[in-house]
């Protein structure tokens, strides 16, 4: 008889220790209701500092389906969410959220459209009330500039929340860069892919650890990831600022042979200084990023080091 597939559920952890008990409850019970596959759960301690790593270990004692993953440090979400990808062995990979806001209800849909052929399915978010206003709002408007400068669109309100089955796994595993932004990754690899609805719920426990400046800081990663487009703005910008130029200059010279010399006006020659030298700072800025993309990336540093694997074939 032909053995059933396995579907791996990956889940970062990070400073999530009031919320593990919650987490695992509520899995268990929907794992028991699937009884048409095996499931491994690989958990990876991205570096936490509270008691997350006992409890997880406390949860690996009593479901053997539990593995994890300990970081040497905290890496951030990205890099836990490839060492999870990396260490799963499922013929179908979940990546979930430990917060409970990704539903594992959604999980029994998921398998069900992945049997039916769809190679990646993906969970939608369509409302996310749960959010305050203001996350919607720059959500929103990321995804739109987002997928208007860059050539690898990235599905609305769809976060890490999916099934992949094992072909699109090994395909996104081929992915060498450093610093990753798994939304675009996830994109950009392709396959066939299903979408399913559904409405955010609020954290279970816990709160989030993405403050705004950091969610600043991953829209960056997004921009420079994946387009090009930020640069070749500038490239625009200075060729209409030396067209501008050279028709001022064009006019002051007319003007000077036609009127004679005329005393200079200082506020207009600050204004037009201190322009072109914010403009200069921008643009260098930009340049910046880009650059320290390419200096991380020469290092060829790993994405993440692992301490320990608890669990499975090599619990210690």
């Amino acid at each position: 008889m032909q053995a059933s597939p396995v579907v791996s559920l990956v889940v970062p952890f990070y400073n999530e220790g009031a919320a593990v008990e919650a987490f695992f409850e509520t899995i268990a019970s929907t794992l028991a209701s699937i009884n048409t596959v095996a499931f491994e759960i690989v958990c990876i301690d991205d570096g936490s500092k509270d008691d997350t790593l006992i409890r997880l270990l406390a949860a690996s004692r009593s479901d053997p389906r539990v593995k994890i993953i300990e970081l040497s440090r905290n890496f951030g979400k990205e890099a836990a969410l490839t060492a999870g990808l990396d260490a799963a062995v499922g013929d179908a990979v979940i990546p979930m959220d430990a917060d409970l806001q990704d539903p594992p209800g959604l999980i029994i849909k998921m398998i069900e459209k992945w049997r039916l052929g769809a190679d990646v399915v993906l969970a939608r978010r369509i409302d996310r009330h749960s959010d305050s206003i203001a996350k919607r709002g720059t959500a929103n408007l990321f995804y739109k500039i987002h997928n208007r400068v860059s050539h690898v669109e990235i599905p609305n309100n769809v976060g890490d929340f999916r099934l992949m089955n094992r072909a699109s796994v090994d395909a996104l595993k081929l992915l060498p860069e450093r610093q990753r932004f798994m939304k675009g990754m996830f994109a950009w690899i392709g396959f066939r892919t299903e979408v399913l609805d559904y409405t955010r719920p609020a954290r279970a426990a816990g709160s989030s650890k993405f403050t705004g400046w950091k969610l600043w800081n991953f829209a960056l990663e997004g921009f420079t990831s994946f387009s090009s487009v930020p640069l070749r703005i500038w490239t625009y910008i200075g060729s209409f600022s030396t067209l501008l130029t050279l028709v001022y200059l064009i006019f002051i010279v007319t003007r000077t042979l036609i009127y004679g010399i005329d005393v200079p006006g200082y506020a207009s020659l600050l204004v037009s200084i201190l322009f072109f030298g914010s403009l200069q700072l921008l643009s260098v800025g930009i340049l910046g990023e880009y650059i320290g993309r390419i200096y991380t990336e020469s290092k060829q540093r790993p994405v993440y080091i692992v301490r320990q694997i608890y669990g499975g074939s090599r619990e210690p």
